[in-house]
């Protein structure tokens, strides 16, 4: 048996949809409330305009064209063509109102659902596609935005109409008006049947949309992957996969969605022909031909807002399945925030102290257990040992990128855990292996470190790590343009960029986690004059894979078996021919 892609995964919902989860979505309604009132106020009245014309028209067939009154027929004729005008015209101002409404609900609910998105910790964005996540941003919250305003107002809309086009029915012949009434109980059974099956179906459409989309994020991501190993064949058939479920699913949901249709156009269709077979068999000559037909006319308008109701009711269901994403993904829990009561950190001067702190990324599973180590104000310390040993776990844990699970972190006395992020991570500066290089201008990817920082300002900082000297080359230097991931760049370049990006934001405590691991040997030497220049006066933190960039460090501390094996200056851990001396004798030889 085939083993099943990981985006071939359907995410399960963590609580059911409940009233809760609608009356939470109306608070992003509340704000346009005046404006949605008016909305239904034109649309009212624009119905109201427009259900004139079939009694206008009873009164030209009983009234006007046997008694051959030209005058009423032309009076009759101007007044309903006035009516549809108007009707029109109200229709046109609340289409327009509540667009503005709907484009305003999608800004608050992206500008909610961005600004959670920036506190979630690293692990929300380790365990899920990205792709997923985007999905729901972009493609759900347009859905959603479209229900919770035109589907509101719609819905009362018709609502409205149904009872205004009830009043009409019944000054023309109630005996006629309850036989139109008669066919709703038989659609509201059908409704309220297909639609526990109707939420599934959407909700398997999101699922398979939401892996349809993830899968694509990342193969376009990882092209030049696909492509050196030649792997195009086979994610074309994983990517049609994923379309065919996706498609098979939607097409389940329609067809479950439009038996609702189905339903209402044949009980529709079979009332009409009871309503004239109704009218003339059993009422005739009672009621005239002119009432006749405007019970037509009347029954046809009566339908209408069924019909429409029943494709509001599902495109409710299907927003349901939509709105129970986000919701998920708002109700995220926070892990990292501050604590209540935080205080600002002052001016840090640099001295950290680990006190017995334990972590594990997993609760059974500690990467430290009990870690004791204080770090002078102004020291740098080098960070090694084997891989997946907690190297950048340590650096992590000093940034509050993680909490400890037991234990203290302090900075200067404070325990960081009591204090407020920013306060804390605004006087760090992180290098991290990845060097992210954001869409825009080199000299704005620099100014990401301090957005404050001037022309000349972001020049120095890349003259310390010589990034000038290929930026100056570029046609439009500072102001170039680079595409996303930095996809003009070398790796080199970006690390360099990157590397003055931390220099600009003049950090109280520096980390440097492989900052030099894709950097040719000379623009190494540039890079370590420059590295040398920002350790000044700063307590650093280093991870290098390369020992010969740590040789000089203060202190350098073997990370081993879930805490610190040995620790000491270079010279002194060769002394000792421990761990560290068996790692630097082996990359000797490997040179």
């Amino acid at each position: 048996m085939a083993k099943r892609n990981k985006f071939d995964i359907d995410e399960t919902l963590e609580t059911p949809f409940d009233l809760q989860h609608f009356k939470r979505s109306l608070k992003y309604v509340k704000k346009h409330a005046r404006t949605m009132l008016w909305a239904v106020s034109l649309s009212l009245l624009s119905s109201l305009f427009s259900l004139t014309t079939p009694i206008m028209a009873q009164r030209v067939l009983d009234v006007s064209v046997p008694n051959k009154d030209y005058r009423e027929l032309a009076l009759m004729t101007v007044l309903s063509a006035a009516a549809i005008l108007i009707s029109i015209w109200f229709v046109q101002i609340r289409s327009k109102l509540m667009a503005k409404v709907g484009q305003d609900i999608i800004l608050d609910i992206r500008s909610d659902l961005f600004a959670h998105m920036q506190k979630l910790p690293f692990t929300y964005y380790d365990d899920r596609p990205h792709g997923k996540i985007l999905v729901r941003v972009v493609q759900y919250v347009n859905n959603v935005s479209n229900m919770l305003s035109n589907g509101i107002i719609n819905f009362l809309l018709e609502i409205f109409n149904l009872i205004f086009i009830a009043v009409f029915m019944f000054i023309c012949d109630v005996r006629l008006a309850l036989v139109v009434l008669a066919g709703l109980p038989v659609l509201f059974v059908i409704m309220f049947t297909i639609k526990p099956a109707q939420r599934r179906a959407w909700q398997q459409v999101s699922n398979k949309n939401s892996n349809l989309n993830a899968y694509l994020q990342e193969s376009i991501n990882g092209m030049r992957v696909t492509q050196i190993f030649t792997r195009e064949e086979k994610n074309r058939e994983i990517y049609e996969g994923l379309a065919d479920r996706s498609r098979r699913a939607w097409y389940k949901a329609a067809f479950i969605s439009n038996l609702v249709w189905f339903s209402v156009e044949n009980i529709s269709q079979v009332v009409s022909g009871f309503i004239y077979l109704t009218g003339v068999l059993w009422v005739y000559p009672a009621v005239s031909f002119g009432v006749l037909y405007a019970m037509g006319s009347y029954t046809w308008r009566f339908w209408q807002p069924i019909n429409r109701l029943s494709q509001i009711y599902n495109d409710f269901i299907n927003t349901i399945a939509y709105l129970e994403r986000i919701f998920e993904m708002m109700d995220e829990p926070v892990l990292i925030d501050d604590a209540p009561g935080a205080t600002e950190l002052p001016p840090v001067r640099g001295e950290v102290t680990f006190e017995n702190v334990t972590f594990g990324y997993e609760t059974d599973k500690p990467v430290l257990e009990k870690l004791n180590f204080t770090v002078k104000p102004g020291q740098s310390i080098a960070l090694v040992g084997p891989t997946g040993a907690g190297k950048t776990t340590v650096v992590n844990l000093i940034s509050r990128f993680y909490d400890v699970n037991s234990g203290c972190i302090r900075i200067d006395g404070v325990d960081i855990s009591k204090v407020t992020l920013h306060s804390l991570r605004s006087q760090m500066g992180i290098m991290l292996q990845d060097s992210f290089i954001f869409s825009g201008t080199i000299g704005d990817n620099v100014r990401y470190g301090r957005l404050d920082a001037d022309t000349r300002a972001i020049a120095e900082a890349c003259r310390v790590v010589h990034a000038d000297e290929f930026i100056e080359e570029m046609t439009y230097g500072y102001e170039t343009e680079v595409k996303e991931r930095g996809g003009r760049l070398s790796q080199g370049q970006k690390q360099l960029i990157a590397f003055a990006r931390t220099i600009i934001s003049d950090p109280a405590i520096l980390i440097l986690d492989e900052a030099t691991s894709a950097i040719d040997t000379k623009t190494e030497q540039y890079v370590q004059e420059g590295i040398n220049h920002l350790l000044k006066g700063r307590t650093s933190f280093i991870i290098a894979h390369r020992l010969s960039t740590i040789k000089h460090c203060d202190l350098i501390m073997y990370v081993r078996d879930q805490n610190i094996s040995e620790c000491g200056t270079h010279e002194e851990l060769m002394a000792k021919k421990g761990d560290y001396w068996r790692l630097y004798t082996a990359q000797l030889q490997e040179m």
